[in-house]
């Protein structure tokens, strides 16, 4: 590989015209590369893959009724329309005519006021929409700054990455753990459990010199890339089946996946 395509390979450029975060200029130039060198393209797969990893469990849908119930509250909304009153001009239907307006005056006053209540609740749901709307968005904010962190994660190049796969006593476990010694950061990623009976869990444990440190439980259910603890010297990790509720002590003989983790200077 030569300086060139390292050069292009060790600048941001590759991440950010995934992002859609790249100038023209920038965008024509990734292209270039991307048809020109396959080594290029390799690590374009890569990075691909890795924020599929990333956001895979973080999607939430948008809250697509929001929208449209404050469409439909707008909608619904009563509109008044008031008549116009016709004026006699005899002298002698004045009396009358001042009796009707007074009753049009105190139905209409009645009719204005209802509405009035009406829509002062009809605006409250609608602030309420609005309220929750910028609510998910900024939940949904904060779930992007947590897929972007764990992608830049993935692609340090110091961190490490171990498949974790089961023995015979739980064949089809297959886990992925990545481990970032200089960042001191643990994530994993639970790709598939066999299921266990309602009174047992899976807990995952961090080898440390003649004992076994908890690093926490991982459920069935919970089949997404998260956070563990990062456990200084840390020689190996092991899955381990307990009774409900887990354990404080872990047990080899309970394992069914290991690994030895790479020794640092």
């Amino acid at each position: 590989m030569n300086d060139k395509i390292n050069t292009f390979l060790n600048s941001d450029l590759l991440e950010k015209y995934l992002l859609g975060d790249t100038t023209s200029a920038e965008t024509e130039k990734v292209e270039t590369y991307l048809s020109e060198y396959p080594e290029v393209q390799n690590a374009y797969n890569t990075l691909q893959n890795n924020l599929e990893i990333v956001s895979k469990s973080q999607a939430v849908d948008a809250p697509k009724h929001i929208l449209s119930n404050i469409l439909n509250e707008l909608d619904e909304a009563p509109v008044v329309n008031i008549k116009p009153v016709k004026k006699y001009k005899k002298w002698h239907h004045l009396s009358i005519a001042a009796s009707f307006a007074a009753l049009i005056f105190a139905g209409s006053s009645l009719l204005f006021f209802t509405q009035n209540q009406s829509l002062k609740i009809e605006n409250q749901k609608i602030v309420d929409e609005i309220y929750d709307l910028r609510n998910d968005i900024s939940l949904n904010n904060n779930k992007l700054n947590d897929i972007m962190q764990q992608f830049k994660q993935l692609n340090n190049p110091e961190t490490e990455k171990y498949i974790i796969t089961g023995n015979n006593r739980a064949k089809n476990l297959k886990t992925v753990a990545y481990i970032n010694p200089k960042e001191k950061t643990s994530m994993i990623d639970v790709v598939s459990l066999p299921q266990l009976p309602e009174d047992q869990q899976y807990q995952i444990w961090a080898q440390v010199q003649d004992k076994m440190v908890s690093l926490g439980i991982l459920s069935e259910t919970d089949r997404q890339l998260k956070q563990i603890p990062y456990t200084e010297n840390a020689l190996g990790l092991s899955i381990t089946i307990e009774e409900k509720g887990g354990s404080q002590i872990g047990s080899k003989e309970n394992a069914v996946a290991e690994i030895t983790l790479q020794k640092h200077n």
